[in-house]
């Protein structure tokens, strides 16, 4: 499942059934977990950013996520999350991913995770821009150990080079 296709759903509590709001942003730390979602309310007074922990979600699926309880959710906190998908100061759509070598090997357009392992990034989906996206494709470039998210690029280990392309020989057929 990428993380941009949990973007806009929305987020039911179970206990009552009530929709809470929906997904606005997705949080993870530096060791390539989802730590929480982010979620604007639903309140006719004020638009506020809420949180939700990655433990306190019940299920996830095409059309809605599902949370424990009401009490699940806590209000936004920017120094508690060090990196965020979609905003923020570090946030890591559109940053450069980078071999150790100096080769830019594109921006981070998605990020992957496998439900059944959890809450563990799998893999990053590349870019090069439209014009090589439409001719050959987006990149897929599958985590790994020295793998680190910096403040300006990914790094990745220089033989991740052989592995993009391994991958994309795959995706691509």
């Amino acid at each position: 499942m990428k993380l941009q296709d949990m973007i806009g759903l929305a987020v039911y509590e179970v206990e009552e059934g009530q929709e809470i709001g929906t997904i606005v942003d997705i949080s993870l730390d530096s060791n390539w977990n989802i730590t929480g979602i982010e979620l604007e309310s639903k309140s006719f007074f004020a638009s506020h950013v809420k949180v939700v922990a990655w433990k306190d979600i019940v299920a996830y699926g095409e059309d809605a996520v599902m949370i424990r309880s009401k009490e699940a959710i806590e209000k936004a906190n920017s120094d508690h999350t060090p990196y965020t998908f979609l905003s923020g100061k570090n946030k890591l759509k559109d940053l450069q991913v980078l071999t150790a070598t100096g080769t830019i090997l594109g921006r981070i357009s998605d990020v992957y995770f496998d439900q059944k392992l959890g809450n563990t990034i799998v893999a990053l989906e590349i870019s090069d821009g439209l014009v090589t996206d439409l001719i050959e494709g987006r990149k897929w470039l599958p985590c790994s150990e020295g793998m680190s998210i910096g403040e300006s690029a990914v790094m990745v280990p220089a033989m991740s080079e052989e592995r993009l392309q391994k991958a994309i020989n795959i995706v691509n057929g």
